[in-house]
């Protein structure tokens, strides 16, 4: 495990430039600001190349011989390959638009976590020995060789780039540096040079069917305890439907929604919500994840990833497909499905069973977000809503990245918390929706070895809820991405001690009135009803009706 960083000695953030040009490589691996390396193991479970016993630390990586000969074959390959590639590699003019939009440099002052000169770290390689002013003219046309210090300096700086896409919306040519971040990372990884944290996630959904590395038994056993938990709470005895041939809908959610905290109470908010509207879905213990953690490795691997979800669709005979509360997932889903494995000719265009409202946006994919679906019930009034359950709660929500900038779902969750809690509260505009500032650990970044940079890339996001704390008294953190649930609560224990992060359906599952219930006496987390509730609105209020704390 990583080195915890104390409470009583602040992170400083230093903007002095540096006295060295950018060109010099010089990486001082610190504990606390690089994940360890990928097992070995595991990357002989995926078939992954060169793996090896290794880390940041030591002198020698024991690279293979030809490794630059590797790395260059590597990227000429992915310049052929993607346009976009050699395309966001030549129009950059460095104006810097980006700059200081990178929660990384906000955070750590480090000039090189610019996305722009993040990016030249790649791109003085590609001038080097792909273009003819590189080769000619060398440093003065911004090239350099490549060099085990430079190989150094990739790990280091594209594994401290969460791949969240904020600099793209400031970039008057439209340059999306992730995709500079992706390709850096897949040339590393011809090398074996990957982290533990992206590379073992991936293998456990190949070996268990989720990231976890949960057994199929061990995932019906959760789920009987939920129903056990669920039944203590409100009386009512549900059922959850696994690996069901037949049924309309096969749902899945990222792994930490059932085996985790605070993700667990999402959990049960998406099993009180599907048997109040009685749907007809499952569950799947071979594709019991929704997250795809070979995105942050390679599209190779997201693909082979990605595939599993709509082989078991198939297998299982379902309709169509309703996703949960995750983020990488609906990135995937929605900008590479149909590239990767699509269309899904052989499912339906997905039609909500309670409503009758046809989501044309997943006609292809035939995909949906729990977002969308419950927003939809919730719009239709088909849900008993009492927000008064949620009076503990001060909420404010925050825009997941891949969900947000990777798939355009802004206002569906601010609808859906505006009709099931009393008081929201926007954080400010320029940090939220597509400006919406990154967790500081998405990408595979997550790890506790990793915590330094972890809680130095999430300042910008805890400094937004700082001010909402501040000034509205804020005390829930709201999102819909299971990383965020993991990583947030200890970015705001050290930054804004005393907000606690929650799901959506979370609240969802306080607030929905079921039909036989009894009288509740604690939330989804066991908390006490009784010592903030407030009187009760109308049952089944939609928006607009009521009283209304609602702040921008």
């Amino acid at each position: 495990m990583g080195e915890e960083v104390s409470k009583e000695k602040p992170l400083t953030i230093d903007y002095t430039p540096p006295i060295k040009s950018w060109m010099e490589p010089t990486v001082e691996f610190r504990k606390g600001t690089y994940g360890y390396p990928a097992a070995p193991k595991h990357e002989k479970y995926l078939d992954l190349p060169n793996p090896g016993v290794w880390q940041p630390t030591d002198k020698d990586w024991k690279l293979p011989e030809n490794w630059k000969e590797i790395i260059l074959r590597g990227m000429k390959d992915r310049l052929d390959r993607y346009r976009s590639f050699r395309l966001f590699l030549d129009i950059c003019v460095r104006c810097g638009a980006c700059a200081d939009k990178c929660h990384f440099f906000i955070g750590s002052g480090d000039p090189k976590n610019m996305p722009v000169l993040r990016t030249e770290l790649l791109r003085s390689i590609y001038r080097r020995y792909f273009t003819f002013s590189g080769k000619v003219f060398g440093k003065l046309a911004g090239a350099r060789e490549l060099t085990e210090e430079v190989l150094k300096e990739w790990f280091y700086y594209f594994y401290q780039c969460t791949e969240c896409r904020r600099c793209s919306v400031f970039c008057p040519y439209g340059i999306d540096t992730c995709e500079m971040t992706m390709m850096a990372r897949e040339l590393l990884n011809l090398l074996g040079l990957n982290i533990n944290w992206i590379v073992e996630p991936a293998s456990n959904s190949y070996r268990t069917g989720n990231h976890l590395g949960i057994p199929p038994h061990a995932f019906k056993s959760t789920v009987d305890f939920a129903i056990d938990e669920i039944k203590e709470i409100t009386g009512i005895q549900v059922e959850v439907p696994i690996n069901r041939k037949g049924a309309e809908i096969l749902f899945i959610a990222p792994s930490a929604d059932y085996f985790a905290s605070p993700h667990w109470y999402t959990f049960l908010g998406y099993l009180l919500l599907f048997h109040e509207i009685g749907l007809d879905y499952t569950w799947s213990t071979y594709a019991s994840e929704g997250g795809n953690f070979g995105f942050f490795h390679s599209a190779d691997l997201a693909k082979r990833l990605n595939a599993k979800i709509y082989s078991e669709a198939k297998r299982l005979k379902v309709k169509w497909v309703l996703g949960g509360e995750c983020g990488h997932m609906w990135r995937v889903i929605h900008q590479f499905m149909d590239t990767f494995n699509g269309p899904a000719d052989f499912l339906e265009e997905p039609i909500s069973p309670v409503t009758g409202t046809h989501f044309d946006n997943a006609k292809s994919t035939k995909m949906v977000h729990i977002c969308e679906f419950t927003a939809d019930l919730i719009q239709s009034k088909k849900l008993n809503l009492d927000p008064s359950r949620n009076d503990k709660w001060k909420v404010t929500y925050h825009d997941s990245c891949n969900i947000s900038r990777g798939m355009g779902l802004l206002e569906e969750p601010r609808y859906i918390l505006r009709n099931v809690c009393n008081e929201f509260y926007e954080m400010p505009e320029n940090t939220i929706r597509e400006r919406t500032f990154c967790c500081g650990s998405g990408a595979g970044l997550g790890s506790d070895e990793n915590m330094e940079m972890r809680l130095r890339g999430g300042f910008p996001r805890a400094n937004a809820v700082k001010y909402v704390k501040e000034q509205y008294g804020v005390n829930l953190l709201t999102c819909i991405c299971a990383i965020d649930r993991a990583t947030l609560p200890p970015l705001l224990e050290y930054w804004v001690p005393g907000v606690e992060v929650a799901g959506v359906h979370e609240l969802v599952g306080n607030a929905l009135v079921l039909k036989g219930e009894k009288e509740r006496t604690t939330n989804l987390r066991g908390e006490p009803l009784n010592s903030f509730i407030s009187p009760s609105p109308p049952a089944g209020r939609g928006e607009g009706e009521g009283e209304r704390h609602d702040h921008v």
